[in-house]
This record gives structure tokens, sequence and C-alpha cells, in this order.
């Protein structure tokens, strides 16, 4: 039996924001149809469960030109919608929106609101093309798992000054700044 990740959504006139939240995922596979049909399943945790989940969007997008990124704590796609108008809600017809599928507050615009292009920080994802994913494979993460966000960087410390020549630099200081008569 499989389960269900928690997906985050928030839009734009032209895009759709979808973050399946799922740490530490194995074996992403996503998929994309034109017709809006968002496919995501992978395996994670300690008993390594299955997650799977299909979205039925409101409307048809753009996949040449829709992105994503799979990040170790979340997998985070930028939708192009095939006609740039505002959606009523995220699924089409009368169903009925999952549990698990949440408005994302940090980047949702009014209509109203919506000024031109996000605005938000991607913090530089590496953001990859669906059309270009071809079959997601074991290495869907990339070789960057042994990079550490906790990794400590050098810092050098600055030079301590010392009493006398700090009280020097203020005499020297003091004496330039006096003017001559």
């Amino acid at each position: 039996m499989s389960r269900h990740p928690e997906v985050k959504w928030a839009e734009r006139e032209d895009l759709v924001y979808l973050t399946v939240l799922l740490p530490d995922a194995k074996n992403p596979k996503v998929n994309l149809d034109p017709e809006g049909v968002f496919t995501f399943s992978a395996t994670a945790g300690t008993d390594n469960n299955l997650y799977e989940l299909k979205l039925n969007l409101h409307d048809k997008v753009n996949v040449e030109e829709s992105k994503i990124n799979i990040g170790v704590r979340n997998i985070f796609c930028v939708l192009e919608k095939a006609e740039k108008k505002w959606w009523k809600k995220l699924l089409r017809g009368d169903e009925k929106v999952p549990h698990y599928v949440k408005v994302d507050w940090d980047k949702w615009v009014d209509e109203d609101d919506d000024t031109g292009p996000a605005d938000f920080d991607m913090g530089g994802m590496d953001f990859s093309k669906f059309g270009d994913m071809g079959g997601l494979g074991d290495d869907a993460m990339g070789d960057d798992l042994e990079d550490s966000d906790d990794e400590e960087l050098e810092v050098e410390k600055p030079e301590e000054k010392t009493a006398d020549k700090a009280e020097g630099e203020t005499s020297d200081l003091k004496a330039e700044s006096v003017p001559s008569s």
C-alpha cells in the first residue's frame, strides 16, 4: 500500500509551483503530461515506504518549459501553464483537494497583487526541464549527496592589536588631524 507525500502549491498567471515534501526520497520518478496530469513516486523512510501521487491539474501545461529541481528534502516543480490565465483551483472538475495538498503561503500571490515574475529566492537550485529528464533512475539526485549543508567554513580571525600598537595609531591620528599654525 502506498502513501501520499505532502504537497504545497501556489500559482502566478503563467506558472504553478508544486513542492513535494519528501525528505531523502529514493528513486524519485516525476512525470508531467501536457494535458495537466502530474504523477510522482518514490520510496523514503527507514522502511523504504512507497509514496505515490497523481494530480489532475486544472488545465494544460507546457511540459518543455516546465522545470524541476530534485533536492534532498523536497522536489520543487515550476510548471508553465499552456495558457497565461489564473486558475480557479488547482485540480480539474469537481475533484476535492486531498488533505495532503496545501497552499504554499510563502509563494502565494493574489491575482490583483501579481506584478510580474516571481520575486522569491530560488536558492541557486539547479532546474532541469521535464522534457530533458528522460526516466529518472537511481542517480536522479546526482552525485552531490556527499556534499553537506553542515560543512563548517574555515574563518580566519583578524589579528589582535596590542595595546601599545593601538595607542601609537591613536596618537598618530591625533598628530595628523591637528592643524599646523
